[in-house]
């Protein structure tokens, strides 16, 4: 299935499906109705969409579902997938592929490929190993994780953190007439993504986060995107975002943004609290990792193709001041933030890579 708004890396996919005399049915928007009517009405076999999209699917109404009848291929990437997003997709009939790539590299360039050792392991550490991009594809020559100073590799140990970097034919030979950003972007012939990540014992790659959202909080190195994943198991969750707060002492803290599930009537104004989620936080995280403020929104901002808008919200969160005995205040809508946080997210065709 194809929507508007279609990144680069999804491109090979919908037009490969096509060179392989497969059907992409089109959406103009992606709604949960449209998203499961489509389903069964083409008899969808493939579909490739951002994370958001699984919230889109597991929050639909009783009236917006249509059952789901035979597996349905899912391609993600564009965000981390939070583990607990990915385990109650797959309850509801779909399989997914985690895939990571960037418009530099022509596409994916890193997929999680599965391992049949894993289908024993219980449903939660298979969510887990989902989550992880993975090793490289075929057509990239070599994907790493290194120490930018010094260029070595870091350490096998899912544990020491360093630039994802790539090389390969695939990747692009420079920005257009910016020679400056261009050699910003390569080092030795490798090209630095600008995502942060560790390498596993058994060659996996998993981001931490991009480097510009590691919020360093007294010497400590925070990554948004596992405290992020964290929040996300939080039953009452249905978004979050986590970026750096100005702290007096620390200099940065992690300051969460949140927008809540919505109650079968609809109401939202309930009694999910900022001491609820920081308390939640205290029993799943390292003290420091715990965010220093939590603020609600109805829906937080995101791009066309569904990425969460953080610049929006290290924005907004700049302006905060740390007070952890002062409930946060509430904001009820976008209203602070411009048009573009609107959802519109992004669902199109897959054809087997």
């Amino acid at each position: 299935m194809v929507s508007p708004n279609v990144p680069l890396q999804w491109l090979d996919i919908h037009l490969g499906c096509g060179a392989r005399g497969g059907t992409n049915a089109c959406l103009r928007s992606t709604t949960a109705k449209d998203v499961y009517h489509n389903i069964a009405e083409h008899s969808v076999t493939h579909m490739c969409c951002a994370p958001i999209v699984f919230n889109i699917l597991l929050e639909a109404k009783p009236h917006e579902r249509r059952e789901i009848t035979s597996p349905v291929e899912i391609l993600t990437g564009g965000a981390p997938p939070p583990a607990s997003l990915l385990q109650n997709i797959e309850f509801l009939g779909f399989h997914v592929t985690h895939a990571y790539g960037l418009t530099e590299a022509t596409g994916p360039a890193l997929v999680c490929e599965w391992q049949k050792k894993w289908n024993k392991l219980p449903h939660q550490d298979q969510a887990k190993l989902k989550a992880r991009q993975g090793i490289s594809i075929l057509t990239l020559a070599d994907a790493d994780v290194k120490d930018l100073d010094t260029m070595a590799s870091v350490p096998r140990d899912g544990k020491t953190m360093g630039e994802i970097v790539l090389r390969g034919s695939s990747i692009m030979k420079g920005y257009f007439k910016d020679p400056e950003a261009t050699s910003k972007a390569f080092r030795n012939g490798w090209f630095a993504t600008g995502d942060v990540g560790v390498v596993h014992p058994d060659g996996y790659l998993e981001i931490k986060d991009r480097s510009k959202d590691v919020i360093i909080s007294g010497g400590e190195n925070i990554s948004s995107v596992e405290l992020e994943s964290v929040l996300y198991r939080h039953p009452r969750v249905l978004e979050a975002a986590v970026v750096a707060i100005p702290h007096p002492k620390w200099g940065e803290s992690p300051c969460a943004f949140i927008s809540v599930k919505k109650k079968s009537n609809g109401d939202t104004n309930n009694i999910v609290k900022e001491s609820e989620i920081i308390a939640y936080c205290r029993k799943n995280l390292p003290r420091f990792m715990v965010p220093k403020r939590v603020e609600f929104m109805a829906e937080l901002p995101k791009t066309s193709t569904g990425k969460i808008q953080k610049f929006q919200l290290r924005a907004l969160a700049q302006n905060f001041a740390v007070n952890e005995n002062l409930p946060s205040k509430k904001i009820t809508g976008p209203g602070q933030l411009s048009a573009s946080g609107q959802v519109n997210t992004q669902v199109h065709a897959l054809s087997r890579l």
